[in-house]
């Protein structure tokens, strides 16, 4: 048999019945997108999750204060809630421990933002000079907080975006005016580029302040929230978050590395487990939306033993003038190769 012989067969046998055609491809159009769209969505979120962490920083090391807890103990602790890590200890890691590329401190709290009539309630960071480079953090207008505003307990602010425009509206640029937090006035010197988040994780709506104007204005105390660390290379990260672990055990006298009164975070381990539970929840997703790629190979299969069955006189005809039993088998073979190639192009544009 010709292979123009053969593709006109099969052509005429599946318009024949056009229903049942058309819903023995359905079936294969919804089972391959739903596959492709499972996997599309497992993908997205890895990746909008990857996105979202490395927009903290990259090549990042977060040190948090921590309640000391005895060992034997039934007593919890819990990152950031206490007041154990200070500008003391800062200091002591960027001078006596290697490969760090850049490291800034870091104090936050909530406050009441007043500017020209105006209001809003949003997170106020104390941070270093360095934080807008290891938090990957970029200006729009002005600039950011320098070591010399540090130095001086200068009161500026640099402002998120979504801040800037709920206290001076959209299309105006604020810097240079003056805002007020807790009931002192701060000048404003930059504004942010947007990085997008929502509800208390939106990296827009901020406000930052140099952090010893933080602890001396707002906090009232010496202690800092984090203390964010980024490597100089990757291969690194072991290396410094040990360092750093057994200076600060040693600078707060703890003996025990179970007692210590800190917690370090690294972001790409972080990264690591969240792309491993989004491959596992990626694959769950798929094996689900295999079942109906499943049904709809079982839809063909009836198609085509409803064919068989329905043409057994033409199958005996082929027969009796000469056609042989691989050239019938490779007729109704073609007949459902170009069902699932129809149904598969059609349920990839749509997955």
């Amino acid at each position: 048999m010709k292979f123009s012989d053969l593709v006109q067969e099969t052509y005429s046998a599946i318009s024949s019945n056009k229903t049942r055609t058309a819903l023995t491809i359905l079936g294969i159009i919804i089972g391959i997108g739903s596959v492709v769209a499972m996997i599309s969505v497992g993908e997205g979120v890895k990746q909008q999750i990857e996105s979202n962490i490395e927009s903290m920083g990259s090549n990042l090391i977060m040190v948090m204060p921590g309640f000391q807890r005895v060992v034997g103990s039934q007593a919890r602790s819990y990152r950031g809630s206490a007041q154990s890590l200070t500008l003391e200890d800062v200091e002591a890691i960027e001078t006596k421990v290697q490969n760090i590329k850049a490291i800034s401190p870091e104090v936050v709290g909530r406050y009441q933002i007043m500017a020209k009539g105006t209001n809003t309630n949003c997170s106020v960071y104390g941070v270093g000079a360095s934080y807008a480079q290891i938090k990957n953090i970029e200006i729009e207008n002005g600039s950011f907080i320098t070591q010399q505003n540090i130095q001086r307990l200068s009161k500026v602010a640099v402002l998120g975006p979504t801040t800037a425009n709920d206290l001076f509206g959209e299309g105006i640029n604020p810097v240079g005016q003056v805002i007020r937090i807790n009931k002192v006035n701060f000048t404003v010197i930059g504004i942010t580029q947007s990085k997008g988040g929502a509800g208390l994780l939106n990296q827009d709506d901020v406000v930052y302040v140099p952090i010893n104007t933080f602890q001396q204005f707002l906090s009232g105390d010496d202690y800092v929230s984090i203390i964010n660390i980024q490597v100089k290379d990757q291969n690194n990260m072991l290396l410094v978050q040990n360092d750093v672990t057994n200076l600060l055990l040693e600078r707060h006298n703890i003996k025990n590395p179970q007692e210590a009164d800190f917690s370090l975070l690294n972001l790409t381990d972080v990264i690591a487990i969240s792309t491993s539970i989004t491959n596992i929840l990626t694959i769950f997703l798929s094996s689900i939306a295999g079942i109906s790629l499943l049904v709809g190979g079982i839809g063909i299969m009836n198609m085509m033993l409803t064919n068989v069955t329905e043409r057994t006189k033409e199958i005996g005809l082929r027969k009796a003038i000469g056609a042989k039993s691989k050239e019938i088998t490779l007729q109704f073979l073609f007949e459902s190769i170009m069902l699932t190639f129809i149904g598969g192009i059609f349920g990839i544009i749509v997955g």
